[in-house]
């Protein structure tokens, strides 16, 4: 489990790629402070387990799954990465819930500063976008924002990121046309789970006046 609070920002060492996986090399100075084999960390938005690790990187695996269904497989030797430490029971915990599994790669429509704000525009596939609610929760690339506008004609979110955020993350460096992996708000895909399971799959409340 994570925040959607980004950490930092880690260096893409080295890619190893296959025909439908591939081993990263990223290297974190403030992750590898209490690494371990076995933990969980939020890469770009996406949940990776740490196979190994040396003074100043750590390496984790990507399978096919992943590779289909979100922006690593673009990633290059020398990019940067958001990374996140799964969540301590102990700490604060801003954001919102965010589990690590990617809905979707949406892609960015547009980028627009505005006063001391960056506002993005994000294109997703319809089968996602129902989750999306203006001044509810996303998780981009692993970035937990909140929805400014919500566009239902051509699908399309609106965010507005401070200068931090704009600063501390790579949504600095996307260009219109870059993919981002995006993860709805769990809570809104557990409340649609509950319904269909109620009320049948259209996941329509009946009006009791009828």
């Amino acid at each position: 489990m994570f925040t959607g609070i980004i950490e930092e920002t880690a260096v893409v060492r080295s890619i190893q790629k296959a025909s439908e996986t591939m081993v990263l090399t990223l290297q974190a100075p403030k992750i590898m402070e209490d690494i371990k084999s076995g933990d969980s960390i939020s890469v770009n938005g996406v949940c990776l387990t740490v196979t190994g690790f040396r003074e100043d990187s750590f390496t984790v695996d990507v399978m096919p799954e992943t590779m289909h269904a979100t922006s690593l497989n673009v990633l290059e030797e020398g990019a940067r990465a958001n990374v996140e430490r799964a969540l301590q029971a102990s700490q604060r915990f801003g954001g919102h819930f965010v589990s690590g599994h990617v809905d979707a790669a949406g892609v960015v429509e547009a980028v627009s500063p505005y006063e001391n704000a960056y506002y993005v525009d994000i294109s997703m596939p319809a089968a996602i976008f129902h989750y999306m609610s203006k001044k509810g929760s996303v998780a981009l690339d692993g970035i937990s924002l909140t929805i400014f506008e919500v566009n239902d004609h051509d699908k399309t979110i609106t965010l507005s990121l401070i200068p931090h955020t704009w600063q501390e993350t790579t949504m600095s460096e996307r260009k219109i046309g870059d993919p981002v992996n995006i993860e709805a708000d769990m809570l809104m895909k557990y409340t649609e789970r509950l319904l269909a399971a109620r009320f049948g799959e259209d996941q329509r409340i009946p009006d009791e006046n009828k």
